[in-house]
């Protein structure tokens, strides 16, 4: 069972520097959460590791992503080691807000944990959501992520929430069928989606896959196949 979380914080608009108010109330975060992670100096690694993830969120809207990196990248490996799939993607979406070198990286592995393992639907929407935006307009992947993403939160949201994130999840899929193929109505979305096979999750998530392996390439930071092992049958 997944558990509720509140949504990914967005990525930072460099277009839109902080007023000198709103930088000195994320430097007062940053302190306070500063002083949270020394409090908690021998707790369990898991704990720290979501201090961590906030302290790094902070450091993106300072505009310091260099540090989140770091910062966010050992509350990465913290979070695998405890086989915590969902703060694994919570630090993959992090690490992918920093922009640095490896952060393309970071979302494709991200993605792959948060498709193979039962983690919360809001994330792994956000996340599909983010290859949609690294996607070029005409290639197949964004189309492959939306739909990946309706068809997860079919899976896994709750009657509570399944309404509303369907509707985004199709909104997503006829926004990316748009400017893929200039589709404008149901009859065109209809045979957009049955040329691209995007019916079948049999079809559409191996696809997926090689998309994952082309945005992650050879910076891998875990073993699949030993991943693999561990899921149940």
């Amino acid at each position: 069972m997944t558990h509720e979380i509140d949504p990914p914080v967005p990525m930072v608009d460099m277009n839109n520097s902080l007023t000198e108010e709103e930088r000195q109330k994320f430097e007062q975060q940053l302190s306070e959460k500063n002083i949270e992670l020394a409090l908690y100096s021998g707790a369990d690694p898991l704990t720290r590791a979501r201090i961590e993830l906030d302290i790094a969120e902070i450091l993106i809207w300072l505009e310091r992503k260099s540090e989140a990196w770091d910062i966010a990248r050992r509350a990465f490996d913290a979070a695998m080691k405890k086989e915590s799939w969902q703060d694994a993607v919570e630090a993959c979406n992090v690490l992918y807000q920093t922009e640095q070198a490896q952060s393309i990286s970071a979302l494709g592995m991200g993605v792959w944990l948060a498709v193979t393992f039962p983690v919360a639907p809001q994330l792994t929407y956000a996340m599909l959501d983010h290859v949609v935006s690294e996607t070029p307009d005409h290639a197949d992947g964004a189309a492959l992520a939306a739909v990946t993403a309706r068809y997860v939160i079919d899976l896994r949201a709750s009657d509570d929430e399944h309404s509303d994130w369907s509707l985004l999840a199709n909104d997503l899929i006829a926004r990316v069928a748009a400017r893929h193929s200039e589709v404008a109505d149901q009859k065109g979305l209809d045979a957009w989606m049955d040329r691209l096979g995007l019916r079948k999750p049999e079809v559409f998530l191996p696809r997926l896959s090689q998309v994952v392996n082309a945005i992650v390439g050879d910076v891998w930071w875990f073993d699949r196949d030993a991943l693999r092992s561990r899921l149940p049958e």
